[in-house]
């Protein structure tokens, strides 16, 4: 059980995902997260209204398992399969966060002010989450996939806008972390 609750090396999680990215390539299939969203409008029938949403979704029914199965996984992983105590965190990092008012994980997984159920009681944090929900959204839209689509299956198809899209996943990333992160807390 100790090397499943445990923190597994990069080169075993990379490998497996490439095994996994072989696989789908040689069904003829790709990976994304949010090509989901679409999926679950157009089995509404929204797509006689939207023709956006108006395409084949029972193509994609492969790609619906995979959701819902990384959701029944991620929920067995932290509650059975999950040792919290060994979470380790730069020191930098934590010293960086705790002058933002976040405190260090210490045996969670995530810290309770940006996570904990306390977040819906605060306007401020509801109004943080759905800007973000928004954000995220109109980026995967605009993007063309969300970052598991381009970093997984687009760069292992060796596709130039995914890594461009990639390098502007970082480049966010690194600008909300360093600039608006603090600006916020």
């Amino acid at each position: 059980m100790e090397l499943i609750t445990h923190t597994w090396h990069w080169a075993l999680s990379g490998f497996l995902i490439g095994m996994i990215m072989l696989t789908l390539t040689y069904f003829g299939k790709v990976f994304g997260m949010s090509s989901n969203l679409r999926s679950l409008c157009a089995m509404t029938g929204i797509g006689k209204r939207f023709s956006f949403f108006d395409w084949d979704w029972k193509s994609q029914r492969w790609n619906l398992v995979v959701v819902f199965g990384a959701m029944i996984g991620g929920y067995v992983a932290v509650h059975f399969m999950s040792d919290a105590s060994n979470v380790a965190l730069n020191p930098k990092t934590v010293m960086q966060l705790s002058d933002m008012g976040i405190e260090a994980p210490n045996g969670k997984l995530l810290p309770e002010k940006l996570f904990g159920e306390s977040v819906f009681k605060s306007p401020k944090m509801i109004f943080i989450l759905a800007l973000g929900g928004i954000l995220i959204g109109f980026g995967s839209r605009y993007a063309g996939g969300c970052t598991s689509g381009h970093a997984i299956s687009g760069l292992s198809n060796l596709q130039w806008p995914s890594l461009k899209a990639v390098i502007g996943f970082f480049i966010g990333g690194l600008l909300m972390a360093h600039f608006i992160l603090p600006l916020i807390f």
